[in-house]
């Protein structure tokens, strides 16, 4: 496919997703730069696509004869990457990633559902075993002895049913930080820079089913959806006692699975939850495997504007940020790898990840699937980027 190339993407993500201004003022922060921001953050963000997520892979890629079929002018070592990346302003960054994703909606990437969600989750990104930083945070070994040291960070991800799930903002954990801190937030922090009216609402586990996380949802102008474990153990009982010995209300063909589901809307709210009443579903998913997979979860979705169905569909977009963010990001893009052990630098190599993952599956899944063109897989894609670094190009192109 002759449009599957580097320089292709490039003019793709600098005019189709409106980053070319990102990309020429990406916030550097060097006092003297013989280097220009614009080289440096593209070969990054290139190089993560192309899989090179080192910053020694992304030199021998920006001095080989391939460096201008990726739209470079010059090459340069991994330590212009790691000075550039210790003093980069992560905020231009970000708001990059938002702009992206907003032109993504703008050209009916979520045409297909009617709600857009935002998915939050913690993960691991990255051990360390040497001399820690202010974000390593130290895991044990049997005997309960330090045995090395690792970084954590939570993700904010665009989900929804039958839409195209893209990271959009990611947010470390500091020194004594948790999951939890880091989630709230983020969340405050993407819909200001989605907007309020992006998104309808934020999925999220268990963990996350406390007044005051649900306050801010509510407070972002979203609702709520999340698991109902057992940190809420009066309406988890009452929630059993209410649909467990009682036929399902509405049974699903989902994916030659049979689906069963149960629905109340009128449950007591928990001292300090600001909600008059709590709507709690309970699904029975009957895998084609035999197993059985039972889930509660809760919401303040008013009973007209959003179905069971729609429900059970809405919980289930919650698994998009663990299979699209988390799997892709630590298994292709090199979210677990560290190029540069420096607080600043490990944030940009998180955002570059995830810019790189936006660029690639929306030029990849929107653009090269236009027509009559088939899907690509991102590995069937990953080739032909690789076979077209050795075509000749006269382009000048940025």
């Amino acid at each position: 496919m002759k449009a599957a190339t580097p320089q292709a993407m490039k003019r793709f993500a600098w005019d189709g997703l409106s980053l070319r201004h990102y990309f020429k003022q990406p916030g550097d922060g060097r006092k003297a730069p013989t280097i220009s921001a614009t080289t440096l953050a593209w070969a990054c963000v290139m190089g993560y696509v192309l899989r090179e997520n080192s910053y020694y892979g992304v030199e021998c890629l920006v001095k080989s004869r391939a460096r201008r079929a990726l739209g470079l002018r010059r090459g340069f070592g991994d330590d212009a990457l790691a000075y550039f990346t210790e003093r980069l302003d992560p905020e231009p960054t970000r708001a990059a990633l938002a702009s992206a994703v907003r032109q993504a909606k703008r050209n009916k990437a979520y045409a297909a559902t009617r709600f857009i969600g935002l998915a939050f989750d913690g993960t691991g990104a990255g051990r360390r075993y040497g001399a820690p930083c202010r974000w390593c945070h130290p895991f044990r070994n049997t005997e309960k002895e330090i045995a090395g040291y690792r970084h954590a960070l939570s993700m904010a991800m665009v989900v929804g049913p039958g839409l195209t799930p893209l990271p959009v903002d990611v947010e470390p954990y500091g020194p004594g930080d948790c999951e939890y801190n880091a989630s709230r937030r983020l969340l405050c922090r993407v819909v200001e820079h989605l907007g309020k009216r992006f998104a309808q609402y934020a999925v999220a586990d268990g963990e996350y089913a406390t007044a005051p996380f649900l306050h801010d949802v509510g407070e972002m102008g979203l609702y709520a959806v999340a698991r109902l474990k057992e940190n809420l153990p009066e309406l988890l009982k009452a929630a059993q006692a209410r649909f467990t010995n009682h036929p399902p209300q509405q049974v699903l063909p989902v994916g030659g699975e049979r689906v069963e589901l149960w629905d109340a809307d009128d449950f007591d709210p928990w001292d300090g939850l600001r909600w008059q009443q709590v709507r709690v579903f309970r699904y029975v998913q009957h895998k084609k495997d035999g197993t059985v997979c039972e889930a509660y979860w809760l919401t303040d979705f008013p009973s007209f504007m959003a179905s069971t169905k729609e429900l059970y569909f809405l919980a289930k977009s919650r698994w998009q940020i663990e299979n699209q963010g988390f799997n892709d990001g630590k298994n292709r893009y090199g979210l677990e790898h560290i190029p540069h052990h420096h607080e600043n630098s490990l944030l940009i190599h998180w955002l570059f990840t995830i810019l790189a993952l936006v660029i690639e599956h929306l030029y990849r899944a929107r653009y090269l699937h236009r027509g009559t063109h088939a899907l690509l897989t991102p590995i069937e894609f990953l080739r032909l980027l690789r076979l077209n670094l050795a075509l000749p190009t006269n382009s000048g192109f940025g």
